[in-house]
């Protein structure tokens, strides 16, 4: 029986996934897992009895990675849960951004009161709204994740031309990228071409603020960015700067922040991208997948802290271990398995920055002096035997 923590409400799907041994509340005692959604978790005081967090979405901010890493906890989050529902709103952004929908409807309740008079005064004055299609335009995007691919060939379908940049693409994603959209090798290459820009990235130091004076400097005149990612991925002063300088037509963004409300040629909207039941439903169904493998197999997949190793069971007892990613832990820890006469039957390990995971698969039984002897290694941090 595991019991799983919930900090935010969750999706039902979540604790159907799990399935059967799992207590699942708001309350429970010594949870091995957690399940959360937007709630902080960085002044939380983390039980020792705690092996996991999933956060039913792909953005982690809210949870202490570093601290977690430390201390053995594996965090996972839902990477393309909610992929579609970010797809769909940065297209219905992309329209906003060129028809001046938000303002029309705005001048358009101003008119109430007016009677038969109305349907001249909406002839009269709709011209200020004129807008341009966005068939025949070119797109860039930046970032080809499960998000970023959705959009380039989303866009594809409208008619679009779409040039897409993702120094990290990989071969299984790219082969869901519709053949049309051009891939090109710089961001100056998106700058020159697009007149949308829309971005797709994590929020990282080297992301940080990538879209500035200087890289708005190399833009097409009256272009429009769309930010459906992170609010600090753009400096918004900048942004401001080059909407009044008339360089920039539109700023679309899902991240109100105080600077940017209520400004000329910006529409905020306030964090809509995963808000949709399916979307909640994928993310919610996923994480509990996560959890339920990892705390009965051992498994890793979707991880943002270790790497991601699986492995079928193939013994009969399963030792799974974290360390850091020092020389000699992996060496160090085998030999205390086969020094207790422990034949290792199929195994797995991965690295990932300052730590790794491996997993054991034994013939025989492991004892608990075994496992007493594996957590002795240096640099080993976790030791379950399964």
């Amino acid at each position: 029986m595991f019991n799983v923590l919930t900090l935010n409400k969750i999706s039902p799907l979540a604790i159907e996934a799990l399935g059967e041994g799992y207590t699942v509340a708001d309350d429970v005692k010594e949870p091995e897992a957690v399940l959360v959604r937007s709630a902080s978790m960085h002044e939380m005081e983390m039980p020792a009895s705690l092996l996991a967090i999933a956060r039913a979405g792909a953005g982690v901010n809210n949870i202490p990675l570093d601290k977690c890493a430390e201390q053995g906890i594996v965090v996972f989050n839902t990477p393309g849960a909610n992929a579609n529902a970010v797809k769909e709103l940065v297209l219905t952004g992309m329209l906003l951004s060129c028809r001046k929908v938000v303002d029309g409807i705005a001048w358009a309740k101003t008119l109430k009161g007016n009677g038969d008079a109305v349907g001249k005064m909406v002839e009269k004055g709709k011209g200020q709204f004129v807008g341009p299609e966005i068939k025949g335009k070119t797109l860039g995007v930046i970032g080809l994740g499960a998000i970023g691919v959705l959009v380039a060939n989303a866009a594809v379908a409208l008619g679009m031309n779409v040039v897409g940049y993702d120094p990290y693409l990989n071969v299984s994603r790219a082969l869901t990228i519709d053949p049309a959209v051009k891939y090109v090798a710089t961001l100056d290459e998106i700058y020159a071409d697009s007149d949308f820009v829309t971005i797709h990235v994590p929020l990282t130091p080297d992301t940080k603020g990538v879209i500035n004076s200087e890289s708005i400097a190399k833009m097409k005149d009256g272009v429009r960015i769309l930010n459906f990612s992170r609010a600090d991925l753009v400096v918004s002063g900048d942004i401001l700067k080059g909407i009044a300088d008339k360089k920039i037509a539109c700023y679309v963004t899902d991240f109100a922040t105080d600077d940017i409300l209520g400004e000329e040629g910006v529409i905020a909207l306030p964090h809509l991208g995963a808000s949709t039941p399916e979307s909640e439903d994928n993310c919610a169904k996923m994480a509990g997948a996560e959890i339920k493998d990892f705390l009965e197999n051992g498994n890793i997949k979707n991880s943002v802290t270790l790497p991601n190793v699986t492995l079928a069971r193939s013994g009969a007892a399963r030792v799974c271990v974290i360390a850091k990613n020092a020389a000699n832990v992996l060496a160090d820890v085998c030999t205390k398995l086969s020094e207790n006469g422990n034949t290792v039957v199929a195994s797995a390990n991965q690295s990932k920055k300052d730590y790794t995971y491996m997993i054991f698969d034994t013939a025989a039984a492991v004892a608990d002096s075994v496992a007493d002897a594996v957590r002795a290694v240096e640099g080993v941090i976790r030791v379950r035997v399964l």
